[in-house]
């Protein structure tokens, strides 16, 4: 497993940090708890050093099945979480984020709000998640943001241009959740995949943080640029297709830590050793050229909108973002 900084936070994050949000066992399907613990120890042992949850993630039921899994290993990790009506089941977190921004509340009472919390001792850290780049300028003329966390995966580049640059001037440590597109990139999916009831499995809605990528045609069309991306990129290389699109992740600088989430510690192996993978030059000009052909990508990012609706208007399939 590789390090990088975390910001200017002083700690150092595993390059693939465990994301919990499948462990919600409401989002993603079900999930056994004993597994969940499991795949946490599997992904420890193999040098994982960041785990992310939140209240928000099966009511509470993900923070409570992480706090099992630290039960006797908590000071191995830097543990992310993000605010709640009640506390996290733990003294103390390293980092303690905003998870949605909210139009009701000014940006510079939040900001007092988490600088309220370090001093009190129950974090060390703090930042946003989802925020947009003028929204962390305006957050950082009260207080520092140390953290962002924002989705970024080949299918939604969003980032590239909206909080990437702020974040890298002032060394903010950046979190990427959804590496895998979500599932899509573990090529796993076939055209013929439906993911039923909503409720059960968010994809079932089509859309993915503004994005429609996993709606009727779009999701069929994206199918085939995965199949394209594991003949023409992963299979040269030798390695699963999963292992490409951290690699491709790990290798913006503005990330400190790719999210990946693991349901079982098999899921946990066959992720890891993407951390250790370098593109080529050639291999991502490669890579960039294949994903012009996705669909349901979108400009733009305006997470004061609901998560699952569109956007903005689709890119069309074939045409740059």
């Amino acid at each position: 497993m590789r390090y990088r900084m975390f910001g200017r936070t002083g700690l150092k994050v595993s390059a693939l940090g465990f994301g919990c949000w499948p462990m919600a066992g409401d989002r993603y399907g079900a999930i056994e708890d004993d597994e969940a613990v499991k795949a946490i120890h599997r992904a420890l042992d193999r040098g994982v050093s960041c785990v992310d949850t939140a209240p928000a993630y099966g009511a509470g039921h993900s923070e409570e099945v992480v706090a099992r899994a630290l039960d006797n290993r908590r000071r191995e990790v830097v543990l992310v979480t993000k605010c709640g009506v009640k506390p996290p089941p733990t003294d103390w977190v390293d980092v303690l984020l905003v998870h949605w921004p909210d139009v009701g509340t000014p940006f510079e009472e939040t900001m007092r709000g988490l600088e309220d919390v370090v001093t009190s001792g129950r974090a060390r850290f703090v930042g946003v998640s989802n925020f947009t780049g003028a929204m962390i300028a305006e957050c950082m003329r009260t207080r520092r943001v140390d953290v962002s966390q924002v989705g970024y995966h080949m299918f939604d580049r969003r980032q590239e241009q909206e909080t990437f640059p702020s974040c890298l001037t002032n060394g903010i440590g950046v979190m990427g959740y959804g590496s895998l597109g979500h599932g899509l990139l573990t090529g796993a999916f076939t055209a013929a995949t439906t993911f039923g009831d909503p409720s059960r499995d968010w994809r079932g809605n089509g859309v993915a943080f503004g994005q429609p990528i996993f709606r009727g045609d779009n999701f069929k069309t994206n199918v085939g640029v995965i199949e394209r991306l594991r003949r023409e990129v992963a299979e040269p290389r030798g390695v699963p297709l999963s292992q490409i699109a951290l690699a491709w992740v790990l290798g913006h600088p503005a990330i400190s830590t790719a999210l990946v989430g693991a349901r079982t510690p098999a899921e946990v192996d066959a992720n890891d050793a993407g951390a250790e993978l370098d593109l080529t030059e050639s291999e991502r000009a490669k890579i960039d050229a294949i994903l012009v052909g996705a669909a349901g990508r979108v400009r733009e990012f305006t997470p004061l909108r609901p998560a699952m609706e569109p956007w903005g208007e689709e890119i069309p399939a074939g045409r740059q973002g």
